[in-house]
């Protein structure tokens, strides 16, 4: 009874694990391969939009450039003969039907002439397609024509939208003769979406395109019930300022899309009118196939748990026991107790982990040992035992997040000895060795329970004391006066009395500086100061800034 209970709790755990592990691996193949699509997907729809920017303003600068080009003909350049100028704005409604209508007016703004002899005779001199071109080249963005749409044939019943081109006509004199005027129908926009989307609409699905205005973020083109509103979208503003990319958010609907975006800023000498170029499409549209493949993991990853459980049941009542001996006492080794793993010769394979679990418990307890002295060795002066430069980095980092935590303040004390050199050239690099021995015992006498004193090198070393921010520098001098004090002190080194000297130049982080590096410096410059006020005496930074030695 105790073994089937043990096979039931082994079985369940197969089977939990490998749900877990299937779970886990839906969830990162999911984000991985949602971002993938993402981005695969969104780099699309930034080149779609891009495409039909450029394509929008080619299309307007060519057509620009063909009323420019038909302003140059000597037919309108000398006017006076309306049904000549009537025929050759017919020929070129004909051979561009992009034009809708196209008319010739006089230097007083009235039509003199125009394709079907649409509004002959009409005054527009109030309107921007005359008043403009007085000025130069002009092209207005997309409107309602309110004449033109009563007069114009329109077989789908819906509002015509134009866009309008004028350019001023001179004759060979320079002088002003009228204004050629033209309406281009907004209908071809939806030719150039079009021929844009037929590659990919296979592909891709609800995938929409919307030119935004300029003025207003009005839509001009896209779903029937947007169109005319303004839309004010994250995508837009940096399409707005020259970014051409593509990104994932909510739009005013409610529904998260993955929107690609470009901005259209002219072809050539054509500055464009700022039409920004949006392609959508549905996020839930988008990661479809990545939701399916999550849901075929997870679906696979059950049925491989039940298989799981039912192996698991078996085996389990076969490896349990040995198994259960061996975990036992490796949670007893974790603990901390000094055991051993058993031996088990109950099975070959188990046999051989119990054995190399031993090996490894033994390799790992040894080399434990010999990292704790490596690392010792490491972190030390060889010849004074005293913390070296990788010490002093990693109790940086930690003082820091002291300081941090209670609003304490770190003193750095520079200290360098006073006659070290005179000892060394005269007594011998043994003797200076053996001074420096002793001189880090009396400098760890000094610094308290927390605190670090380090060798920098040769004679030098380095205190970071822990102190208050108000009373820093005091409460440091305190410990600098005791190091000196202490210094001061005989040394017997070879029978010999010795005497020395201590300079030493302090600092206060954060108080003297933001940077640890900047108000160490500061504590190396303090040093000198002391040395050049007559040696064996301690400065702060603050005090040589102030001018007090």
């Amino acid at each position: 009874m105790h073994s089937m209970s043990l096979r039931t709790i082994l079985s369940l755990v197969f089977a939990i694990l490998i749900i877990l592990m299937s779970i886990l691996l839906s969830m990162t193949t999911s984000s991985r391969s949602t971002r993938e699509v993402e981005e695969k997907i969104g780099n699309t729809l930034s080149e779609v939009s891009y495409q039909m920017a450029e394509n929008l303003d080619h299309f307007m600068w060519s057509r620009a450039g063909e009323i420019q080009i038909i302003s140059k003909l000597d037919a309108l350049r000398n006017p006076n003969n309306p049904e000549r100028v009537h025929e050759l704005l017919e020929d070129l409604k004909l051979n561009f039907p992009s034009f809708t209508w196209v008319g010739f007016l006089n230097p007083q703004g009235t039509i003199v002439a125009s394709t079907g002899n649409i509004l002959v005779g009409t005054d527009i001199s109030k309107r921007p397609v005359y008043k403009e071109a007085l000025k130069s080249q002009f092209i207005g963005d997309v409107h309602d024509a309110v004449l033109l749409s009563k007069l114009l044939p329109n077989p789908s019943g819906e509002p015509l939208q134009f866009v309008d081109i004028s350019t001023p006509v001179h004759n060979a004199e320079g002088e002003f003769v009228g204004v050629l005027a033209a309406h281009l129908s907004w209908e071809w926009s939806r030719q150039v979406e079009r021929s844009i989307m037929k590659p990919i609409s296979d592909r891709m699905e609800e995938l929409e395109i919307l030119i935004v205005s300029k003025q207003d973020n009005v839509v001009l083109m896209g779903p029937k019930a947007m169109i005319g509103q303004p839309l004010e979208l994250a995508s837009i503003r940096e399409a707005q300022s020259g970014k051409n990319y593509w990104r994932t958010e909510k739009w005013p609907d409610g529904v998260t899309y993955l929107t690609g975006y470009a901005y259209g800023d002219g072809y050539l000498n054509y500055l464009g009118l700022g039409w920004t170029v949006v392609v959508r499409q549905p996020a839930d549209i988008a990661f479809e196939s990545v939701n399916q493949l999550q849901t075929s993991i997870i679906t696979i990853g059950s049925l491989a748990a039940v298989l799981f459980a039912v192996v698991g049941w078996f085996i389990a009542g076969i490896v349990a026991k040995p198994l259960k001996r061996i975990a036992s006492a490796a949670d007893r080794l974790r603990n901390g107790e000094q055991v051993e793993i058993p031996y088990q010769r109950s099975y070959k394979d188990i046999e051989i982990l119990s054995a190399s679990l031993r090996s490894l418990v033994d390799n790992l307890t040894q080399t434990e040992n010999e990292l704790g002295a490596m690392k010792s060795l490491a972190h030390h002066d060889k010849l004074t035992g005293l913390p070296n430069r990788i010490a002093l980095d990693s109790y940086l980092d930690k003082a820091i997040h002291k300081t941090g935590q209670d609003g304490t303040a770190l003193a750095f004390l520079y200290l360098d000895l006073d006659g070290f050199k005179k000892i060394n050239d005269t007594l011998g690099h043994l003797a200076g060795d053996q001074l420096l021995q002793q001189v880090a015992v009396r400098l760890q006498s000094c610094v308290r329970s927390g605190e670090i004193i380090s060798r920098l090198g040769g004679d030098e070393f380095i205190a970071i004391l822990h102190t208050s921010r108000e009373n820093a520098v005091q409460e440091s001098r305190l410990i600098a006066d005791e190091i000196i004090r202490r210094l001061n002190e005989s040394f017997l080194i070879d029978g010999q009395q010795i005497k020395i000297g201590c300079s030493i130049g302090g600092s206060v982080w954060p108080t003297d500086g933001m940077e640890l590096i900047e108000t160490m410096r500061l504590a190396d410059a303090a040093l000198y100061a002391s040395k050049r006020a007559g040696k064996n005496c301690t400065t702060f930074a603050s005090e040589e800034a102030a001018g007090v030695t």
